[in-house]
């Protein structure tokens, strides 16, 4: 029982325990006042009502402005706890916050790697068909149906750049440039426009996802694709509009002339 009772008064505040025995003192210290002199032969009929109100306030004044004091001291107190209280409150907010938006940030990413793998093997097969449309039967065969019928094997094992490279590899000399290339023929142009089409949006989805200075966009702009891409945007002609979403590529093609030989 003692141990319990010394426990809660160390759990109380010194300043209680200072006015609550400084109280103790000044009414032990009153009533022996009370009790000595001529105090002691009268009774409380015998003092006039206004004496015993100036005598009551007199003695406890002191006792009320003491125990103001200690009220103000304890609300300060109370009030820097509450303050300690929101602040370490708000850090922790602030915290759950940015684990929030990090695991947001994660899960987009994670979207963005699981859809690019789909989009890389599209622009794959799109870029096999612009090759075919360049250098198969119909441009004199010039790349062997077996070496191409071995590139479209490569693409369907996962090399969806293989085609990419063959066209960056090849000499644009021969077809009369790049922009002959890319848009001499109606269909090259629209396998051309295809290809900026769906590597436009890919580079928003990886600008969008990208927490770490553009890492992303700049390594999907060094792929094969990327290089590609950049080629048909340098050479495509003034008069051809390619029809995409509306989309911002400023950011990113400040990444795609860093590709620019």
């Amino acid at each position: 029982m003692l141990n319990k009772v010394f426990a809660r008064l160390r759990q109380t505040d010194w300043r209680i325990i200072m006015g609550v025995t400084i109280t103790a003192l000044w009414i032990i210290a009153g009533i022996t006042y009370l009790r000595g002199g001529n105090f002691s032969q009268a009774t409380i009929y015998d003092i006039p009502l206004q004496n015993i109100g100036s005598f009551l306030e007199g003695a406890f004044a002191p006792l009320a402005f003491l125990w103001l004091v200690i009220g103000l001291f304890i609300q300060q107190k109370e009030l820097a706890d509450n303050t300690e209280v929101l602040r370490q409150t708000s850090i922790q907010s602030e915290k759950q916050t940015q684990a929030i938006a990090a695991t947001e940030m994660n899960a987009r990413q994670e979207t963005f790697f699981k859809i690019s793998e789909n989009v890389k093997r599209q622009l794959g097969g799109i870029t096999g068909m612009l090759f075919i449309s360049t250098m198969g039967a119909t441009e004199g065969q010039i790349v062997a149906k077996e070496v191409i019928a071995e590139m479209w094997h490569l693409l369907a094992r996962d090399d969806d750049q293989v085609f990419s490279r063959e066209i960056l590899l090849a000499d644009d000399e021969t077809f009369g440039g790049y922009q002959a290339l890319f848009y001499k023929t109606e269909i090259r142009r629209r396998h051309t426009k295809n290809f900026i089409h769906t590597f436009d949006r890919l580079m928003v989805m990886a600008k969008n996802c990208d927490t770490h200075n553009g890492i992303i966009a700049d390594s999907l702009a060094q792929t094969a694709h990327g290089l590609l891409y950049n080629r048909m945007r340098e050479h495509r002609p003034d008069d051809l509009i390619v029809e995409c979403a509306p989309i911002d590529t400023t950011d990113y093609e400040q990444v795609l002339e860093q590709t620019q030989t």
